[in-house]
């Protein structure tokens, strides 16, 4: 094989890749008596590759985010994209009450029919 020598191992690689398939330690789950609580409050809720970089530096594997991004990668792993705008980080905060006031006229469905103008004719 040519090129650069690989400077993980095998078992390495599949570490990180193992770190993919558990839960982020910031993650809340439904305790037995019914409230949220996550292992870590300090650690990410979901896995972003800066995480999983910071996750597998603390295991002692020396990587990149970059990477990480690689390996995951050749294995065929998607991201998936979060919706973060849809949920609010600050904890004090309370959903909307129901939708808009009754004044505010529904939205079109149908598309507007225009008037015949005299080229149509």
């Amino acid at each position: 094989m040519t090129g650069r020598p690989r400077r993980l191992t095998e078992l390495e690689r599949s570490r990180i890749i193992a770190l993919v398939k558990q839960v982020p330690p910031g993650r809340p789950a439904r305790q037995a008596d019914g409230e949220l609580a996550s292992a870590d409050g300090t650690g990410p809720p979901e896995w972003t590759l800066d995480a999983l970089a910071a996750e597998a530096r603390r295991l002692g594997i020396e990587v990149g985010r970059s990477q990480v991004r690689r390996i995951l990668l050749a294995e065929g792993a998607r991201r998936r994209h979060t919706r973060s705008w849809t949920r609010s980080k600050d904890r004090d905060f309370e959903g909307k009450e129901r939708g808009s006031s009754a004044c505010t006229p529904a939205r079109r469905t149908a598309p507007r029919l225009c008037a015949p103008t005299s080229s149509d004719r």
